[in-house]
């Protein structure tokens, strides 16, 4: 049985060496941050990869996601942003000057 890969590009990974991602254990992370830095073949892939559901999930308990990929979150998944935690998160905590 062949096992499925997820090639991580070393530019959205500046922070940490690439070879020492585990794509279990730092699964969140990996999720997080090709959703908002990555191009859509690398997000097609991670959904490929680890699932629709786990995916959709993730980043419904992310902490923090940009305007536009929250929206861009919310079309995918077909889920309100107001069930987003970092958009529950955004409103206990308003900006002072929100442009």
């Amino acid at each position: 049985m062949k096992t499925m890969q997820l090639e991580l590009r070393p530019a959205l990974f500046w922070d940490v060496n690439v070879e020492e991602v585990d794509l279990k254990k730092h699964r969140a992370s990996v999720i997080e941050r090709i959703t908002t830095r990555g191009r859509m073949d690398e997000f097609r892939a991670m959904v490929k990869f680890y699932g629709q559901e786990t995916v959709k999930n993730t980043l419904l308990n992310a902490r923090h996601l940009d305007k536009r990929t929250l929206s861009y979150c919310s079309l995918i998944f077909d889920v309100p942003i107001t069930e987003f935690r970092c958009y529950k998160l955004a409103q206990l905590n308003p900006e002072h000057w929100n442009y």
